[in-house]
């Protein structure tokens, strides 16, 4: 057999069977030139150079995060690493020292803040000391921060309205700092590599600030491992399509492309901003928040009719209900379905009648199976009690009537809020569980191992167009694929996070 390498398993995932195989995957020149089941024959792998043989070890295709904020992951380590402070006075002493490193016309920037001295802060003291210098010290997790007043006016948001559609002005100059940003990118590459991605779907707020000329740079020097598709998110100005039109003719080649727009609809059921048919049981509304449906309809159609895709962020069943309401009014094929892969991004809490809606338009599902892990079972299902009730809860993350329904199921992160990790998934999108464990919520609403790696792979590989090439383990495709130190299959669910990636392969590399 005339193949660059030739790897076999106990354990093999092609990403469209119901289970795993035993058999051997060979590749040449960066492509998957045959896919065997049973055994290599002995005259095959004494004629082989390289035949790698992983035991039980699962391999999968490679994955794909369709929802992913790079920007949002820079702010994460902008300016000076605040986390050794543990005193208000070392606080400021790493900051003014900082503060003398830079150019005096340069706003002070710190990230990694403790929320115990962000409750301890007179920022007085942070007026007196830096006057009309801007000064913005995040917290762990950048979900609040410490500024002065000339950073409040200049950036245009405050410590109350901490979140990247806010801090938007702010990060042209954080996006800008090559010497900054070129390193954190390629660590943020190597981190989803580590996990097993290698193809990502970036939302870049409005032009993304200058981060596809970086993207070109790297490019051109051969510097990527992530295929890089890219959305455009208006937030401080409207919908381009002119700016989609240049984006789209300039990037042609297979690691970065113009996906199309995404836009935001409604909010979360806990802050009852999720967009509801019914009103919940704790207040007098079905929807906290303004959402202006006829701009995003008319910004969804106008992108539809010049051939772009739209991603709409939807949380409530009757914020669901309008974004397929609007999508039936694109452009649709003689089946029904729709001629642009529009998509709907969390479906946090759904009708089921939608989610048939969903299967029959084409609208593409984009999950995110790991966002129990961040909850705990307790303070939810009291969240869910309050809010919608116990009844209504049954309809929270439904994908099984989603693949019921016949929709192609795809997964992100909303990477910062969560880092890629498989395995994680399985356990809390297949098992249902919380991260304490315990019993199974909504196990009903569940999808099966192979369903959610699909989901990882194929799914994700169809969402961005690319499912020709990557997503499946089938000859003539590029090989990208994953080894897990394990079985996925025989591991109990309630060992799965044990598991992890043992390597990860990009185009017949190993990048990880």
């Amino acid at each position: 057999m005339k193949a660059d390498f030739v790897m076999a398993s106990r354990s093999i995932f092609n990403g469209y069977d119901a289970k795993p195989f035993e058999g051997y995957i060979a590749v040449k020149d960066g492509r998957i030139i045959l896919v065997g089941k049973g055994t290599l024959s002995e005259e095959d792998r004494r004629n082989t150079e390289n035949y790698l043989d992983f035991g039980d070890k699962t391999i999968t295709p490679a994955f794909t995060d369709v929802h992913c904020f790079f920007t949002g992951y820079a702010v994460r380590y902008a300016g000076v690493d605040l986390s050794p402070a543990t005193t208000i006075d070392e606080l400021f002493s790493i900051v003014v020292d900082y503060a003398d490193s830079l150019p005096l016309d340069k706003a002070v920037l710190g990230h990694g803040l403790s929320k115990k001295l962000i409750s301890e802060v007179n920022t007085k003291r942070l007026e007196k000391i830096f006057g009309h210098r801007p000064v913005i010290l995040f917290a762990q997790g950048c979900e609040t921060c410490l500024m002065n007043k000339a950073a409040r006016v200049m950036y245009k948001f405050s410590p109350e309205t901490c979140y990247p559609e806010s801090y938007v002005l702010l990060l042209p100059i954080i996006m800008s700092d090559k010497n900054f940003i070129v390193p954190l990118f390629k660590r943020y590459m190597h981190m989803l590599n580590r996990m097993g991605v290698t193809n990502v779907k970036e939302m870049g707020f409005d032009d993304f600030f200058g981060f596809t000329d970086i993207l070109e740079e790297l490019n051109n020097k051969k510097e990527l491992t992530l295929r890089v598709h890219f959305m455009s998110q208006p937030v401080s100005k409207p919908m381009s399509l002119e700016y989609g039109k240049t984006m789209r003719d300039r990037f042609k080649g297979e690691f970065i492309c113009f996906s199309g727009f995404n836009q935001m609809t409604d909010g979360s059921v806990s802050d009852l901003c999720a967009d509801l048919k019914e009103p919940y049981l704790c207040a007098d509304t079905n929807c906290a928040q303004e959402i202006d449906w006829k701009k995003i309809a008319d910004d969804a159609r106008n992108a539809d009719s010049e051939g772009f895709r739209f991603s709409l962020h939807a949380q409530g069943d009757a914020a669901i209900s309008k974004v397929l309401d609007i999508y039936e009014s694109c452009m649709l094929n003689l089946d029904g379905k729709l001629v642009n892969r529009h998509s709907i991004t969390d479906l946090e809490f759904s009708d089921p009648s939608d989610l048939e809606r969903m299967g029959k338009l084409g609208v593409i599902a984009e999950i995110y199976p790991q966002i129990q892990s961040i909850a705990n079972r307790k303070d939810k299902l009291a969240m869910i009690d309050e809010k919608i009730g116990s009844e209504r809860g049954k309809r929270y993350w439904n994908r099984r009537k989603m693949a019921d329904s016949g929709v192609t199921i795809s997964c992100g992160t909303d990477l910062p809020l969560l880092i890629d990790n498989i395995p994680e998934s399985i356990f809390h999108a297949v098992g249902g569980f919380f991260p304490e464990g315990g019993d199974a919520f909504n196990s009903q609403n569940m999808l099966k191992c192979s369903e959610l790696l699909k989901a990882w792979t194929y799914g994700g590989a169809y969402n961005l167009g690319i499912e020709n090439e990557v997503g499946t383990l089938e000859e003539g495709k590029k090989a990208d694929f994953v080894v897990f130190d394990d079985n996925l299959f025989n591991t109990p669910i309630n060992e799965i996070r044990k598991r992890y990636v043992e390597q990860t392969y990009l185009n017949g590399k190993r990048v990880y």
